[in-house]
């Protein structure tokens, strides 16, 4: 099992709304390198879902990975803001995954409290620039997060 982050923000796509539908596909994302994250997912790995561009941003929960290797449906969409005319049905460009609400962390692990726990290379979403919405954490890392929602 892995663990990844994955990041909304929450007047988009928040923690609640996951909680309140129980699942939900993770389109929309158009950056090639999350992309390929999304395609490394598989069924049974975890994600901390990031709330972002929010007040303030964090760890808002977690989620499980339970269907992987999807089209992307929002690419081939024209209504759609993701919509990519380049991207054939026979030939998709984007692929996503679908994610399990699994808990929310109540409190959010703020941004201040992950920037005190971890480096930007243990975590890389505190990189400066780093506008990936979907990232790798590794096992120690997550491990570490887990025990901070449980008051550790």
């Amino acid at each position: 099992m892995r663990h990844w982050l994955i990041k909304s923000e929450p007047h988009t796509y928040s923690i609640h709304d996951l909680e309140k539908e129980g699942t939900a596909l993770w389109d929309g994302v158009r950056n090639y390198q999350a992309r390929n994250y999304l395609r490394a997912m598989q069924v049974g790995d975890l994600a901390f879902f990031y709330h972002s561009n929010a007040h303030p941003p964090g760890i808002a929960g977690l989620c499980r990975v339970v269907e992987t290797g999807l089209p992307d449906p929002s690419q081939f969409d024209p209504a759609s803001p993701y919509f990519d005319p380049k991207s054939p049905p026979e030939s998709p460009r984007w692929w996503t995954v679908r994610v399990a609400f699994l808990e929310k962390f109540e409190p959010l692990i703020p941004l201040a409290r992950l920037r005190e726990q971890f480096t930007p290379e243990e975590l890389p979403i505190l990189r400066r620039g780093n506008r990936l919405s979907v990232i790798p954490v590794e096992a120690r890392v997550a491990e570490q997060i887990r025990r901070m929602v449980q008051g550790g």
